[in-house]
């Protein structure tokens, strides 16, 4: 497992893998209907994990990191904006209403903010400017809850078969804005109760992914959402991610160049820049695509990219780590 480690596998991916296993040999669990389903009790997790955002989440840190702002405003920009707009152009290409989930997926993925805690130890481990790291993660997932939704209903809205914009909405603020405030105001009181116990709060997160997931694919194999997808469109669907993440990562290494940089802060934005987040894609999908029977094909570019940016990163972070300590190899 420390090997494993060592490339960006860890448990978490592993049991990821397991419960798609599990959804195809098991599929009657978590496609069944009822107030205390598994699908039912996902729904209520969602509202919790950003109840639990909103606590960890110090107003007083942000504005220590506002300082900083041509990186800031880079990251979120490529986030939000370059990302999206990489994928947009390509909608034609997929044809088909099998295809056209898929795409969708892929653009659900360029919209999403960019994740929190493996961004952070990445730039901790190449010896990157941590604190940015730390200010445009949690910057990115506020943002995301917002724009990530408004850019998921501009390509949905008029589409067959697509949730009500006004109903996903409403739903939107219900099961994330309104506890993410909460758990903002909140912070003041049991902010350090939320530190203390972070890891116990990321277990939940993680455990609440896993089911989210699950239902997902269960749900997927179920209505038979994969019957059109042969092992050669799965693979070309990887291949993609593996194209997506180092279009993304050499952009921003660009115009950290053209802004000129210095290491530290080039580390951070390429690093923070091209993840994506798997916990506000997971969970964020069970509100913007309510009762889909093709959610698992929309989740699986995230999971894929998920995957790819763990390894390649964790790669990438050791080299430029090692860097540092022999400074004659300094090229970053």
């Amino acid at each position: 497992m420390k090997t494993l480690k060592k490339i960006g596998i860890d448990e978490f991916l592993i049991l990821l893998l397991l419960m798609i296993i599990l959804a195809y040999f098991f599929p009657s669990l978590g496609s069944s209907e009822g107030t205390f389903s598994l699908k039912s009790l996902t729904n209520i997790g969602v509202s919790v994990i950003f109840l639990f955002y909103g606590l960890r989440l110090s107003l007083s840190d942000l504005k220590a990191g506002l300082s900083n702002w041509k990186l800031h405003i880079l990251i979120h920009l490529f986030t939000f904006i370059v990302f999206p707009l990489l994928i947009l152009p390509l909608r034609g290409l997929f044809t088909g209403a099998e295809n056209q989930q898929l795409w969708l997926g892929i653009f659900y993925l360029a919209a999403l903010p960019s994740t929190v805690s493996s961004s952070v130890v990445m730039v901790s481990i190449a010896k990157g400017n941590i604190p940015a790291a730390i200010f445009n993660a949690s910057i990115s997932s506020l943002l995301g809850v917002f724009v990530t939704p408004l850019w998921v209903g501009l390509v949905i809205s008029g589409q067959n078969n697509s949730p009500a914009l006004g109903h996903v909405m409403i739903q939107l603020v219900i099961q994330v804005i309104i506890p993410v405030i909460i758990g903002i105001i909140l912070n003041k009181y049991l902010g350090e109760f939320a530190k203390k116990y972070n890891k116990g709060l990321k277990k939940f997160d993680q455990a609440i992914i896993l089911s989210i997931v699950y239902t997902a694919f269960c749900e997927s194999f179920t209505q038979h959402a994969f019957d059109g997808f042969s092992i050669t469109k799965l693979v070309l669907c990887g291949a993609g991610m593996v194209v997506l993440f180092f279009i993304a990562y050499y952009l921003i290494t660009l115009l950290s160049r053209l802004l000129n940089f210095n290491r530290e802060d080039k580390i951070t934005a390429t690093f923070c820049g091209s993840k994506k987040s798997l916990v506000h894609g997971t969970v964020m999908s069970k509100v913007l695509f309510p009762n889909s029977m093709s959610l698992g094909v929309i989740l699986l570019p995230t999971m894929l990219y998920h995957a790819l940016q763990l390894i390649v990163v964790s790669i990438i972070a050791q080299k430029l780590a090692k860097q540092v300590k022999d400074k004659s190899k300094l090229n970053y």
